[in-house]
């Protein structure tokens, strides 16, 4: 505390500007364009049954090719640092018909929708319904 004051006194706002990253990057510019290029392979080029990417993948994948141990939170961080973003799936059963659903919407939603009760004069009275 005592230095970082003397620092201000002495040097002013200059004193306290960044010296850049307290930590040199986890993967260097190089090893991160390879892992790029490893991930545009996807998933199912290294051995996992389907095309998604997750952390724990990415983390297994830097493990194997570069031979270090990185955290979750620092991959997911770097990952966003150089454009990366998380995308989530969309939930769909296997099963699902786009025709029946598309044919369904078209022709059984408008005799729903328009079976609906429609309501008339009515009254804020619970006990006398018929009065206004």
């Amino acid at each position: 505390m005592q230095r970082w004051r003397r620092s201000w006194q002495d040097d002013g706002p200059q004193a306290l500007t960044s010296r850049g990253p307290a930590a040199r990057p986890k993967l260097s510019e190089a090893l991160l364009a390879v892992l790029e290029q490893e991930l545009a392979k996807g998933p199912v080029a290294h051995g996992w049954p389907d095309q998604t990417w997750t952390l724990a993948r990415i983390k297994t994948l830097i493990g194997h090719r570069f031979h270090k141990t990185l955290a979750l939170s620092t991959i997911m961080e770097m990952l966003r640092r150089h454009g990366f973003s998380h995308q989530v799936p969309a939930r769909r059963a296997l099963e699902r018909d786009e025709e029946k659903i598309t044919g369904w919407v078209k022709d059984t939603w408008p005799q729903v929708e328009a079976s609906r009760r429609r309501s008339g004069p009515s009254s804020s009275s619970k006990t006398r319904p018929g009065s206004r």
